[in-house]
Parts: C-alpha cells; structure tokens; sequence
C-alpha cells in the first residue's frame, strides 16, 4: 500500500505542510467536517499545514476527472461516510488526485490556493455520522494495572489473552474536540447500606485510538480477518471520559453504563489508512501466551497488523490557564507496546457472530498504555487509584479531573525513511455538574 504519495522528497505549494514537524504534511491529508461560520455549510475538508482545503469550493474550482470528481460531489457537501464506504482502489484514487494537485508544481495551485482557509478560524463537527460505536479494552497494560486495584493476585481474567473484550457504548454524547464536559451526576457506593447520588468525584480520562469502518458487511456474513483490512477507513485520537466511583457501583454484572455514555471525545481529523501504511509494525504475542485462534489470525496481520502511534496526554488546570502556563504532559505511549489486539482482529471479531457493521461505525481500541507507570493514559493508573496525587507547576495536585481542567491528547507517526505525521489533537474541558 506504500505508493508515490508517501515519497517523503514530496513537497507542498502550501508552505506550511513543509515545516519541520507539522502533523499535517503532504504525505498525509486527514478529512474533517468543517463549516466557515455558524449557520455556514459543512462541507468536508483536507488538512495540509496549518490550512484545510475545502473540497466544496475545490469541486467547483478545477476539472477534475470523472472518478475523482464523483468522490469530491458527496464531500463538498459534508457527507464524508460515502467515501468511507468505497471500496481502497477508489479511495486511493481520490488521495493520489489530492496528493498531485497538492504537491509542488501542480496546474492546479493557482485554483486551489483560493479554496484554503486557516484551520483555526473555521469551526468543525464530527467527521462523519457514527450510527454505531464499541468500545474495546485492547490494552493490556491498562487491564493489568487496573485489576491489580482490584484483583492483586489475578489482574486479567481468564479470558483476556482469548477473546477482544469490548461492549456497547453510546453514539449520542460523542462530540468534537473543544467539547466541554459537564461533570456527571450518579449513583455511587455509600458508606453504609444506601449508596449516595450527587457529582462524580473521581471524573478521569482514558487514551485511545477511535478506529472507522469503511465497507460494511451484510447481516450474518463475517468479515475474514484477510479482508478485515478492507474494512477500516481511518483513525482519530478518541478521549472515552470515566466516571470513576460511579462505574464501580454500577459495573457489576453487566459493565458500564453512566460511567461512560455522558461523553465520548474525537479528534475533528481522520487520518486514512492509507496514510498510515508505512507506519505499520508486526504482530506477534510474548512466547508464553496462547496464539489467536484461526479466525483471528492471517498472515498480512501477523506481518503489519500493529498501528505505530505514539501518544501523550497533557493537563492544563484553570489555574494554569489564568497565569499563561503551558499544558504539562502526563504521560506518553505507543499504540503498538499498549495494544494486545490488531485493528484487523477487532473487526473481525465483531462481525464473527454475523454483526453487520456500517460505514462510520466507531471502535474504541481502549486505554492505549504503555508497560511503564510513566505509560499510563489515565488518572486512575497514574495516581494508583487515587492513592498518589500528581504535582503540578504551581502547588497543585491531582487524583482525578477538576472543573476547569482541559485534557489535551496528542498522537503522531514516525518511521525512518518517511515523513512524520500527525492526527492533530482532541481536548475537552470539565465544566461542573448540574444542582441534583
């Protein structure tokens, strides 16, 4: 799948995708829905530098050929799930018509520069209408730590190295970066026979990867995880919001449930598939854990089936803010180290029952930590369950999330002999709960 658009010797007519270190190179170019102003049109949008392309005012712009210009009508309206659902030859056309009238001496620069606009000054959505979304728990080392909070002698259960552990979450509180989380109200367990109802108290956050369906599947007809890869659009950096205290009242027996569904937090950039084909690591399993079982398993996953992302969360509390320091960094990963299962095997696990799966669906990879404490994508691993608060610049100290905390999560992809690339950002802010 590594092809002409990832010839790092590639170069943009938008000078900023040259500058060292932006996410948004020509080697990338990530959708996202975007209108210019409120009560404006979305329209779908590419990023290149620090601009977005807009493929409404593009489409009209330049005589693109009959393919490409059928793949541009549905975005240059904001419907980014109908590209989603086409099959790679098409949507590898579209990227390399994209990457050529990008790149330095294209004919259609002069067209095109008047379709840019600074990525800050428009507003944006969700990238696509998510009809579905799971949400997996792939990394292993945040199931360890967090069973040794509860089970110290059997941190994973019997099943974990066996079967991709995931369950239903909620498509309605799913939002877009800069979204502001109102702190959730619950039940939580009592000091005596009756639990308690008020605020969440133990408000935290949770790193992961938010993985796209392209091409579903009919009902009753599994994905083979041969063709799994098929089936996966792209990739957006995804904050699944955790109610702590109320999680543990209510998870027992059939898992959370308000604990998770008043928010979920994406990145507005999709970065494609393809894009993130030179940033592909082997699968393999440590010596003394059982293989996957044939359904799960294939020689294209066992090749390049792990996703190579690093990623970091960072904190800036309200105090930080109103003195103008800068967000500190909390921890740092990588998808590859955190995940125990491939994107691939997460599809074809969810379609082996026969589940059909449609464009747009979401699949959250789960909390992506890393093996060190220094690793962990969340409060709750971080601060060994709430027992040990986190200093930050300025006196304070954290155990789990405040009103008027901003989480800020970040990911990239770096390979030697490619260009690096990046999917942006996703941060939220906690804004307090409302009177019970």
């Amino acid at each position: 799948m590594i092809d002409a658009t990832h010839d790092p010797q590639l170069r943009s007519w938008v000078e900023s995708a040259n500058a060292e270190g932006t996410d948004f190179p020509v080697q990338n170019l990530p959708y996202a829905r975007f209108r210019r102003a409120s009560g404006k049109a979305w329209r779908i949008g590419v990023a290149i530098g620090d601009r977005v392309l807009d493929l409404g005012q593009a489409r009209d712009a330049v005589a693109w050929p009959g393919e490409v210009a059928a793949l541009i009508g549905p975005l240059a309206s904001g419907d980014l799930n109908t590209l989603m659902g086409q099959p790679i030859a098409a949507r590898r056309a579209l990227r390399a018509a994209l990457s050529s009238a990008l790149a330095r001496g294209s004919d259609l620069q002069s067209a095109l520069q008047r379709c840019l606009l600074p990525q800050a000054a428009v507003e944006y959505s969700l990238a696509c209408h998510i009809g579905d979304y799971s949400d997996f728990y792939t990394g292993i080392h945040h199931a360890r730590a967090v069973g040794k909070l509860f089970r110290p002698d059997n941190p994973l259960l019997p099943n974990y190295r066996w079967v991709p552990i995931a369950y239903h979450g909620r498509t309605s509180s799913i939002g877009v970066s800069g979204q502001r989380i109102r702190r959730p109200n619950g039940q939580t367990k009592g000091e005596g026979p009756t639990p308690d109802f008020g605020p969440c108290r133990r408000l935290d956050y949770e790193l992961e990867l938010g993985l796209l369906i392209g091409p579903g599947n009919a009902l009753s007809e599994p994905i083979p995880i041969a063709e799994a890869e098929q089936h996966l659009f792209g990739v957006t950096l995804l904050n699944d919001w955790s109610a702590r205290d109320i999680q543990a009242w209510e998870y027992q027996p059939l898992g959370p449930f308000l604990a998770k569904s008043f928010a979920t937090t994406l990145s507005p950039w999709v970065v494609t598939m393809e894009a993130l084909a030179p940033f592909r690591r082997p699968f393999a399993r440590p010596a003394q854990d059982p293989a996957p079982m044939p359904y799960l398993d294939s020689d294209s996953n066992r090749a390049s089936g792990m996703l190579d992302i690093s990623l970091e969360t960072s904190l800036v509390t309200d105090a930080m803010r109103r003195a103008g320091a800068a967000p500190v960094r909390l921890a740092a990963s990588n998808s590859a180290e955190a995940a125990y299962w491939t994107p691939a095997q997460l599809v074809a696990h969810h379609t082996v029952n026969g589940c059909n799966l449609r464009p747009g669906d979401l699949l959250g990879s789960g909390t992506m930590s890393g093996p060190e404490a220094h690793q962990a994508g969340s409060l709750l691993e971080l601060t060994d369950g709430g027992k040990r608060p986190i200093a930050l610049p300025g006196g304070e100290q954290r155990t789990f999330l405040e009103d008027g905390d901003t989480v800020i999560m970040r990911g990239w992809c770096e390979r030697a002999g490619f260009v690096r690339i990046g999917l942006g950002e996703v941060a939220g802010t906690v804004v307090p709960a409302l009177r019970s």
